[in-house]
């Protein structure tokens, strides 16, 4: 399938102030030199902006929460695959990504493939698992411990000193420095994103991210290390630059080769005064300012999609140091006739 066209579904449009990773993954996939990519947006909502980039999007659709289930997602990928005959699909939510996995092989069956970690790599990376990954592993993490209710809270901040982190299981967290703030934390994070919260160690230090992709078997396809330079008050990168850091690409080695992960991820890492790495999340997909490794020269959606059709792929041997990446908005003109049209029959 060498330089034909490939139709590949994305998910994750939502290019806001915490931007999804889909936008920044569909211009490395349009940049590729592989293949002509035919982009099919998903999306969950009608306000997504990446529904009305024309110029990146061929045609888009609308499918079901995940909380809807498996069976639902199914039949909806099933319409979309006997209009548009998809290759393969990237999802890009941490929350959607179970489902996918579940459906692998019913996915296969249609001739759609993926390339994501299994079960089991996605459960032991889990927040709430991650001192037991940590200890497994052999990689330094901070103490954290998941919460159910505001009792088990309560009892949960006599063992930890202020500040401590509170963060969602899947997105958000806050720093909180006494106890009031951890409550309104945890409050406020748990009505978005359910339970359980985490309530981890805090680090003090430097904040550096590695994007890479492994390739299931151990092995290192992609690893670029990233120092944000600007963070908005999400926490979201606005701003970074690439740097060169022996010890973070031999961490990311020893992660890839240690659990074989399979697929895209993020190392989000504090570097402490005594120059040691802590692991303070994994996350398991693209994230959104993976558009910085594309221009590095690493195009990471380009060979992710490459694994999952089976075609040779050989490691990145190197990447561009001091390549900064710069976040910014802009405001688009839509008609609303293209508005009502996905907002009534869910596809533009």
């Amino acid at each position: 399938m060498m330089n034909k066209q490939i139709t590949i579904a994305v998910t994750g449009l939502n290019a806001i102030d915490s931007p999804g990773p889909g936008i920044p993954v569909i211009r490395g996939l349009k940049e590729a030199k592989a293949f002509d990519a035919r982009i099919i947006g998903l999306s969950y909502e009608t306000l997504e902006p990446g529904l009305y980039m024309h110029d990146l999007v061929d045609k888009s659709y609308q499918i079901p929460y995940p909380s809807t289930g498996t069976a639902v997602l199914l039949d909806r990928i099933k319409y979309i695959h006997s209009r548009e005959q998809i290759d393969v699909i990237i999802p890009n939510f941490d929350a959607e990504l179970m489902p996918f996995m579940k459906l692998r092989n019913e996915l296969n069956t249609l001739g759609i493939r993926t390339f994501l970690p299994t079960e089991e790599q996605y459960t032991e990376r889990e927040k709430y698992n991650l001192p037991e990954f940590g200890k497994k592993y052999g990689f330094h993490v901070p103490d954290s411990e998941a919460v159910h209710d505001i009792g088990k809270l309560q009892k949960v901040l006599r063992d930890y000193d202020f500040p401590v982190v509170i963060k969602g299981k899947f997105y958000d967290a806050g720093i909180a420095h006494n106890k009031e703030q951890a409550v309104s934390l945890y409050h406020k994070i748990s009505a978005k994103w359910g339970l359980p919260v985490i309530v981890q160690e805090f680090i003090k230090g430097t904040e550096f991210n590695v994007t890479g992709l492994g390739d299931g078997k151990g092995n290192t396809i992609s690893a670029v290390p990233m120092r944000k330079q600007y963070i908005t008050d999400k926490g979201k990168a606005w701003g970074g630059i690439s740097i060169s850091d022996k010890n973070m690409l031999d961490l990311t080695d020893k992660f890839l080769s240690q659990t074989k992960w399979k697929g895209g991820f993020e190392l989000e890492l504090m570097k402490d005064k005594d120059d040691k790495f802590h692991i303070l999340e994994i996350n398991p997909r693209i994230p959104a300012w993976v558009y910085l490794a594309v221009g590095v020269g690493q195009n990471i959606p380009e060979a992710l999609v490459k694994l999952a059709l089976g075609l040779d792929i050989k490691p990145f041997a190197d990447y561009a140091v001091g390549k900064m990446f710069i976040r910014y908005s802009w405001d688009m003109i839509v008609d609303l006739e293209e508005f009502q049209q996905i907002s009534t029959y869910g596809e533009l």
